[in-house]
């Protein structure tokens, strides 16, 4: 199935765009915008916004049509959970399956301090209505918060006997959060520990595909709640248990 953007109407190629250019926000600066857009294959292009960041800086959206499609049945992706349990749902699993409580530690690691999306996944109050795993009965979760050294984040994982260890990683600025999470990875082989605990990652920047391709055994990106978190690890410690692959 052939898909493009859609606009006005249905495959019109219609796209939005946002950028920032080293100029100074003028009328010069709007048309070069527009050009460089265009330069980028975009034509019926229009500058609909425009502003200053700085002397020096101008931020800009501008709209354009593409001719380009995409074959949507040749799109590969595997979600982390395709069928999210509820908290419930997840605390008789673990019981019935696993009759045991999960340990599952989590932190916002390197230099990286903010905490939204670890304690949006972690804390008892959760986000958005859907309770974090300190609610959960079944799952004992401990809480580093933010700039926890990687070397720290797997001691402590290690003294507690961690099911899974939680990486959040909000900051990426010049990849610096792949670099993090390629660390973390390592330090988990040399340690021997990665066969002993899921490494699971979450992040604005993040997705499962890139979480695979770093070493993780999930990712989860935007919109995600504990149970997703939650759903994820019980189902793996259990296949792991049973010996699946």
């Amino acid at each position: 199935m052939l898909i493009k953007p859609y606009g006005d109407t249905s495959g019109d190629g219609a796209v939005q765009l946002s950028f920032t250019l080293p100029v100074k926000n003028c009328g010069r600066a709007k048309e070069a915008a527009r050009l460089y857009a265009q330069k980028l294959g975009f034509h019926k292009v229009d500058v609909v916004h425009a502003a200053a960041l700085s002397e020096e800086f101008t931020f800009f959206v501008a709209y354009g049509k593409t001719e380009v499609g995409l074959d949507y049945d040749k799109v590969e992706y595997a979600e982390a959970v395709n069928d999210c349990m509820s908290m419930d749902a997840v605390n008789e699993f673990i019981k019935t399956h696993l009759r045991r409580k999960l340990v599952i530690v989590g932190a916002c690691t390197g230099t990286d301090a903010h905490t939204v999306g670890i304690d949006a996944i972690m804390n008892m109050k959760g986000y958005n209505h859907h309770f974090g795993l300190e609610r959960y009965p079944m799952i004992e979760a401990f809480n580093l918060g933010s700039q926890v050294p990687n070397e720290k984040l797997l001691s402590y994982a290690r003294q507690v006997k961690a099911d899974a260890v939680l990486v959040s990683q909000i900051v990426t600025q010049k990849d610096v959060h792949i670099k993090n999470l390629t660390e973390l990875v390592e330090l988990a082989e040399a340690e021997k520990l990665r066969g002993e605990m899921l490494l699971v990652v979450g992040g604005p920047r993040v997705n499962n595909k890139l979480a695979k391709e770093l070493g993780y055994d999930a990712g989860f990106g935007p919109g995600t709640y504990a149970e997703h978190v939650a759903t994820f690890v019980a189902r793996k410690l259990h296949e792991r248990m049973s010996g699946k692959k």
